[in-house]
């Protein structure tokens, strides 16, 4: 409640409560009297176990929240997670599509879906769009109602380009839309009546005219991906890095592209920095007074 984390950090921070729980029950110690030794103990049992060096971390961060609580009720006297660090993990950069393969998926308009339903098409097409030309994320994406609304988490207002979605942590942000995806919206809104269930107040439904899940998104758009001729595997987050990276690239405006992705902090978007270090190369040689060659 304090935090308005989401459902899936909420799920994740229970198993670490789980682990927790095992490990105190096992050693045996009683919660409130876990000392810093044990801590570092279970972090390196759950390391070899094989756990990632980010999943001990977040284990880790729920144990440390914890004793937080239990501290600022006076229930322990220490926090014995304070101090205690995860094995240092490679931070692998997001992986993003070159502009022309981007661009391919982006132009691909299938007539039909396997099944043969032309309607589908045009949402996938539609769905193509927002992602590489706004940067949503999936949640954000399949959030999206037709219209605004007292309990609409998000939605697109045509007339100004602009989306209007919610984000992590429960915070809202704007986006412009450009042109080619309010096309596209435009085609996806004259046949999505006909698929929608009654009542039905998502941007984008499935087959059985209910909200679209991630794992149908996700799905499709591997399948548009590969009628594309694509070469690699296309999840909806590559297209959220794709729209960042190539922002980054053409502006070279990171606080802008902080502001439409929606990072709280500007470390998380300066990851996109180090994606291309042909392209930073390239402006290296041009506009750096000691790089010029004749």
């Amino acid at each position: 409640m304090e935090r308005r984390l989401a459902p899936r950090t909420l799920a994740m921070y229970g198993e670490a409560f789980e682990r927790l729980r095992g490990f105190a029950h096992r050693h045996p110690v009683e919660l409130r009297e876990v000392q810093v030794h044990h801590v570092r103990r279970w972090a390196a049992q759950l390391h070899a176990q094989g756990l990632a060096p980010r999943s001990i971390a977040l284990v880790l961060s729920a144990w440390r929240g914890l004793y937080r609580w239990l501290g600022r009720d006076g229930l322990v006297a220490l926090n014995p997670v304070e101090g205690v660090r995860a094995p240092k993990a490679a931070k692998p950069l997001p992986k993003a599509l070159p502009v022309d393969q981007a661009m391919a998926l982006a132009d691909h308009h299938p007539d039909a879906d396997d099944a043969g339903d032309p309607r589908l098409a045009v949402r996938d097409h539609c769905i193509v769009e927002l992602l590489y030309g706004c940067g949503l994320r999936v949640g954000e994406l399949i959030g999206l109602d037709i219209g605004a609304g007292a309990a609409t988490a998000g939605w697109i207002d045509a007339a100004e380009g602009s989306a209007h979605v919610l984000g992590k942590g429960s915070k809202r942000r704007s986006v412009p839309v450009g042109a080619a995806a309010l096309k596209a919206l435009a085609r996806w809104l004259e046949v999505r009546a006909e698929l929608a269930a009654a009542g039905e107040s998502a941007l984008f439904v499935s087959r059985r005219g209910t909200r679209l899940t991630p794992s149908q998104l996700r799905s499709r758009l591997k399948r548009s991906a590969l009628q594309a001729g694509l070469p690699t595997h296309v999840h909806p987050h590559m297209l959220r890095h794709s729209f960042a990276s190539h922002l980054l690239q053409s502006s070279g405006d990171l606080r802008a592209v902080q502001e439409l992705l929606g990072h709280a902090n500007i470390t998380t978007t300066q990851v996109y920095t180090r994606l291309d270090f042909g392209h930073l190369s390239k402006v290296y040689d041009a506009a750096h007074p000691r790089a010029k060659r004749k």
